[in-house]
């Protein structure tokens, strides 16, 4: 038989494929500043040059030179073998970049071609430019996309790219009766793992048993919350593809300074600083917040120390409710923190994983339509991604990155999203919203803002 390869998508993974619409873009993204050391020529971007590091740091990236196939029949996606530059009007500033990244973000990626770009964004003020990034997220979550960053860039001015390896070969794609065949088989095999599954579990009662009623308890938790919604507010209403980006950013050392005299976690000074945030601007918009039930929905890396550098999803999901109703900020950081504390405990995650487990030996439909009912059913309000990056500079061909500010998608019915990414000493806040929905969105960024420094002065 003729050699041909392929790689299947995980049920998370297809997910966020079969979540998208016309208005529902499931890419994730940044923006990155740079600056341009030598990457600048007479003014403008070297782009031949750019276009040679791309070249060669994507050999260490073949999924990025992949498309998707579809299994016949089921229908189940597959990858298979198969640079953008623009300018701001001179001189380019902060806000122009910011609208510049909300209409390449308005846009779906096409699904004929690799799931990616890169957008090289020449004109900055100061000599700088702009990288714009946009990732289907069936492709990496957080943690991943900081191992591509990573691929791409070096830890210190000289690092340039290793040109020295052998060109990238395609391999062949198979033919749609192997997809197929191959696709059978994994089902009929699956009630065989489940026994290998049950077999090891009879080894050791005690822990299959506690394991199984965490798992189910976690399921009929995760179930529940989906069918209970969240309160009606603003930024829970229809969008449409348009979107407006904005950023912020924190000094670390400031934050862990506040982390420590509250005794919780920067990720604890993070929710408390977007319930703030959001009780202020719900008032504005003259939403009653006093009992308001207002939750966020936050992504927590379940990747192993053997999985990173892999591309794909492992990530599990928990639901925290957010004082939005507490008037008092330090109540509302104590609050935070004893949330926190008591979901980390819970058997959420468990759920989401089991769930995840059965969607890949059944069908990813399961997990699909699962999704959608809490999207629509608005188990959540707000969706609040916090990824680690580098801790010190990295660069490109001796340019440094100075700022980078992620963006999360945004689900049917989510108005407003948020990713954080720690780099060098800072924390980078990006904001993702419906153009119409939240048109106000600066306004939002300046009550985060303002909420930190009421934290810090506390």
């Amino acid at each position: 038989m003729a050699y041909t390869h392929y790689d299947r998508l995980t049920a998370l993974d297809t997910v966020f494929l079969d979540l998208e619409s016309t208005s529902v873009h499931m890419h994730v993204g940044s923006v990155g500043i740079f600056e341009a050391g030598t990457l600048l020529r007479d003014g403008a971007l070297d782009i031949e040059r750019i276009h040679a590091i791309a070249e060669t740091d994507l050999r260490r990236v073949p999924r990025f030179r992949q498309k998707l196939a579809r299994v016949p029949v089921s229908g189940h996606p597959v990858w298979v073998d198969d640079v953008r530059h623009t300018s701001l009007p001179l001189p380019g500033d902060e806000r122009t970049l910011k609208r510049l990244a909300g209409r390449i973000m308005s846009q779906k990626l096409d699904r004929t071609k690799p799931l990616w770009e890169l957008w090289f964004v020449e004109g900055l003020e100061d000599d700088r430019f702009a990288v714009i990034s946009k990732v289907h997220h069936c492709l990496i979550d957080g943690i991943s996309g900081v191992d591509l960053l990573s691929a791409f860039m070096g830890p210190d001015a000289q690092h340039r790219a290793d040109e020295s390896e052998h060109r990238w070969l395609a391999r062949p794609r198979p033919s749609a009766v192997s997809l197929l065949s191959d696709d059978l088989w994994r089902r009929a095999t699956g009630p065989v793992r489940l026994l290998g599954d049950a077999a090891k579990a009879l080894q050791h009662p005690r822990d299959a048993f506690d394991q199984t009623s965490r798992a189910i308890g976690g399921i009929a938790n995760t179930l529940a919350g989906s069918l209970t919604p969240a309160s009606e507010t603003p930024f829970n209403v229809d969008i449409g593809p348009h979107r407006r980006f904005d950023w912020t950013c924190f000094d670390l050392d400031v934050m862990r300074e506040v982390k420590e005299k509250a005794g919780g976690t920067i990720n604890d000074v993070v929710l408390a600083c977007v319930a703030g945030a959001t009780r202020t601007y719900l008032e504005k918009h003259d939403v009653a917040v006093n009992e308001i039930d207002f939750r966020a929905f936050i992504p927590v890396s379940t990747r192993t120390a053997e999985e990173r550098g892999k591309l794909g999803n492992r990530v599990s999901l928990l639901v925290a409710r957010l004082p939005v109703d507490e008037p008092d900020p330090r109540r509302r950081m104590e609050r935070v923190i004893e949330e926190t504390r008591e979901i980390k405990g819970s058997d959420q995650i468990q759920g989401a994983k089991t769930l995840e487990e059965l969607s890949d030996l059944t069908t990813t439909a399961l997990l699909t339509q699962f999704s959608r009912l809490a999207a629509s059913r608005r188990s959540y309000n707000m969706v609040v991604t916090n990824v680690p990056g580098p801790a010190a500079s990295v660069y490109m061909e001796g340019a440094k990155l100075v700022e980078s500010y992620p963006l999360v998608p945004l689900f049917t019915k989510q108005a407003l999203g948020i990713a954080l990414f720690s780099y060098d000493g800072a924390l980078h806040w990006g904001f993702n919203s419906d153009w119409d929905a939240v048109a106000d969105l600066h306004y939002f960024v300046e009550l985060i803002d303002l909420e930190f420094e009421t934290l810090r002065k506390l």
